[in-house]
């Protein structure tokens, strides 16, 4: 078979694709190029991040691993075992549990990130002798993300004692701006994943996923597979992203709008957020979450706002219009109350899915804006600055704690 491209020095991971039928030579199709986002690996701080984590032999592994497949059969299942193997090395790592591979604290979600990039460009450029279809490499592709995401992993006992909550996170994004950055919702995703949380209430567990920073992936509804399956079996979800300096808000409104703001792949959307069945879509939802409890409750350093600030074209009106107590009848979605990016998109998707669901009266669910990760004084120069600093890691260990106390206070307030 034709050589995997091993990358020395870089990362030689690989992702797999598709269809449970096995491919013929004269049907392969050529690989395609790596993407923007996984050409940003060929950096210097990705390798840093990867050498200090120990996660720089995980794409090696998985090339070798995915090198010894001789059908899309067995590629697959490397990809589902090792996917699914990274997750949870991510979480053992997030939670104390392992060795650390490195001096990178291990409440760092970037070696997760970097590595799964790795493996999806292994897989992209992958070029077996059996032959891979288009839709065969794609489908090995979609394996990867969902096993390294968490996505298949998510695991609730049995019974009522227990009460049950999801969260999600996202990646780090803006690399072109600075590629040393972490994302804290991602970095709340591997800390709380599987944990216990006591409250007042009793015990909750939670499960959590991360999803990608791209708008093709959310067109293709990843939210909607991912989520499904359990919003009626949970008792409170919330989607969590990075949002604002200094500030946790919970998002009051969500609107049906993208705003174009470029993805890690550098593409920007603008345009209705793309749902099924479109003719009955809103222009707006809202959170379900006890936002009063959350703003009032004493759940860390950072103060939480209660957001209900919204951007609308009025109804019969043409131009957008800030308004602060939340949308009109009538009106059109320019922004949410967490603006008209993916972290919106989210909220609009997961909400929208809870009242589709008939859920709304009877689920606490909704959006959380975590502060902006900042990096210590005197480290704030991308083309300087280290890829991490002792304030760096107190401010994400800081936001991390008080996204489980705003879980915590969620739970007891309105599960």
């Amino acid at each position: 078979m034709t050589s995997l491209r091993v990358r020395l020095g870089i990362l030689g991971l690989a992702l797999l694709a598709g269809p449970a039928v096995p491919a013929t030579p004269a049907a392969a199709a050529a690989a395609p190029s790596p993407t923007v986002e996984e050409q940003r690996l060929d950096k210097a701080v990705p390798r840093e991040i990867l050498e200090r984590s120990g996660f720089d032999a995980v794409p090696l592994r998985f090339t070798r691993a995915l090198g010894s497949a001789r059908s899309y059969g067995e590629a697959r299942r490397v990809v589902v075992r090792q996917g699914s193997a990274l997750w949870k090395r991510a979480v053992d790592r997030a939670q104390g549990r392992g060795p650390a591979g490195g001096d990178l604290s291990r409440d760092d979600d970037r070696p997760l990130y970097w590595a799964r990039l790795g493996m999806t460009r292994e897989v992209r450029t992958w070029e077996p002798s059996f032959g891979l279809t288009d839709a065969q490499r794609a489908a090995l592709l979609g394996e990867l993300e969902r096993t390294s995401r968490g996505q298949t992993a998510v695991r609730y006992p049995d019974g009522g004692r227990v009460k049950r909550v999801l969260v999600t996170g996202f990646d780090p994004f803006t690399l072109d701006r600075d590629i040393r950055i972490s994302n804290p919702s991602g970095a709340s995703a591997l800390a709380l994943d599987g944990t216990v949380i006591r409250t007042a209430e009793g015990p909750a567990r939670v499960e959590t996923v991360v999803f990608p920073v791209r708008w093709q992936d959310f067109t293709d509804r990843t939210v909607e597979r991912a989520l499904r399956p359990y919003l009626k079996k949970v008792d409170l979800f919330t989607t969590v992203s990075q949002g604002r300096v200094g500030r946790f808000d919970v998002e009051r409104t969500n609107g049906a709008w993208r705003g174009g703001f470029p993805d890690n792949d550098n593409i920007g959307v603008t345009g209705t957020v793309p749902v099924s069945d479109p003719a009955s879509q809103p222009q707006w939802t809202t959170t379900t979450l006890p936002y009063k409890a959350i703003v009032d409750a004493d759940t860390g350093r950072f103060p939480v706002y209660d957001n209900t600030s919204v951007t609308e074209i009025p109804a019969g009106g043409t131009q957008p219009v800030v308004r602060p107590d939340g949308p009109t009848a009538g009106s059109q979605a320019r922004a949410g109350g967490g603006g008209n990016y993916l972290s919106n998109e989210i909220a609009y998707r997961v909400t929208l899915l809870r009242d589709r669901l008939g859920l709304h009266d009877v689920l606490p669910g909704g959006h959380v804006h975590t502060p902006v990760l900042e990096f210590g004084a005197g480290n704030t120069d991308p083309a300087t600055g280290t890829v991490t600093d002792p304030g760096f890691v107190r401010n994400r260990l800081d936001i991390i704690a008080q996204v489980r106390a705003i879980v915590t206070v969620a739970v007891e307030a309105g599960a």
